[in-house]
């Protein structure tokens, strides 16, 4: 059985984990997990370590217990789990400290030092980012995923709204097996593809469409369904798909547009990640994503107004600051 670690076991992360839980209940119905372990906030882990993580599916809710439950580096390096894989499902914004962190922990030389990190994240240049902790490059994947979730509560999360799961095509034959194998069971979808970095920019797309948009109107994403948005939507798809060009990769504008509202109707009830971080304060991860944008259209002398005009006004009410 494939050991996995949790890193930022969030509302994506702590579903993350549920996928990959097993099927084995105690005398009570819970669930209960071995092989995955979490490593996230200290209120959120105190909850599940106390109640366990409560997973709403809509038509049933699942408990599940986990006998590795950390609310820090220190935890994990006091305890005897040693992860095959390590997902990262951090902010974007915290992917820099997250890897000091690592430095500073000296994981990556004894419990980590076999790891194989995915980073599942929004945004991109996450990569390079992360790279920065000197690990090598050959154990480091990435993935995207579109399945809505959000943290209800200290333990409990909500699902949203389904959707598939994609992986670089990296990883050893033993550990996709059984990624794949679990998410076949919880009835979801996965995918290791060759042609990553095409994947992860059509996900980039979207994102620069959806995410802005919803928090700027505090909409849920039916809001980008609307016929006073059309115009401003192809905009930004327009100006996405020129840079996409300009970094090599062939997309076709009206396949795009189609695949953003196409995403829109699907996950119309969704409130995004960005309204959910606006709504509560926090920072969002703009700079990677209509921000990326910009810096790579600024590289390749590509005008692109309306996707800075979102960036800008994002980067307003998030109280976010760029130097």
């Amino acid at each position: 059985m494939t050991d996995i670690l949790i890193y930022g076991a969030g509302s994506i992360g702590s579903f993350l984990a549920y996928l990959l839980s097993g099927s084995a209940r105690n005398s009570t119905g819970e669930v209960g997990v071995k092989n995955v372990a979490l490593l996230g906030r200290e209120g959120h882990m105190r909850a599940i370590r106390d109640r366990g993580l409560h997973v709403d599916l809509g038509e049933k809710t699942e408990i599940l217990r986990f006998e590795h439950c950390f609310s820090s580096l220190d935890d994990l390096k006091a305890s005897d789990f040693c992860p095959d894989v390590v997902f990262v499902c951090v902010k974007t914004h915290s992917l820099s400290a997250l890897c000091q962190e690592l430095q500073e922990s000296g994981l990556l030389e004894v419990r980590l030092k076999r790891s194989l990190f995915i980073l599942l994240m929004n945004g991109m240049g996450n990569r390079e980012v992360f790279l920065q902790s000197d690990l090598d490059p050959a154990r480091l994947q990435e993935g995207i995923t579109s399945f809505g979730v959000v943290l209800a509560g200290e333990g409990e999360i909500e699902l949203k709204g389904r959707g598939k799961t994609v992986l670089q095509d990296g990883m050893g034959g033993e550990e996709k097996e059984f990624l794949a194998e679990r998410f076949s069971e919880k009835g979801f979808e996965i995918d290791f593809s060759p042609d990553f970095r095409r994947q992860q920019y059509q996900k980039l797309l979207v994102n620069a469409v959806i995410n802005p948009i919803t928090a700027l109107t505090r909409h849920q994403n039916g809001i980008i369904l609307s016929p006073a948005l059309k115009c401003t939507v192809e905009r930004v798809v327009t100006e996405a798909v020129a840079v996409a060009t300009a970094e090599g990769l062939a997309i076709q504008e009206e396949a795009a547009v189609e695949l953003v509202f196409s995403v829109a109707e699907k996950t119309a009830a969704n409130t995004s990640s960005m309204l959910q971080d606006v709504l509560r304060g926090r920072r969002t991860e703009i700079e990677a994503i209509n921000g990326y944008l910009v810096r790579q259209a600024e590289k390749h002398g590509i005008a692109v107004p309306v996707n800075e005009a979102l960036f800008e006004m994002v980067k307003s009410i998030s109280g976010l600051q760029t130097g």
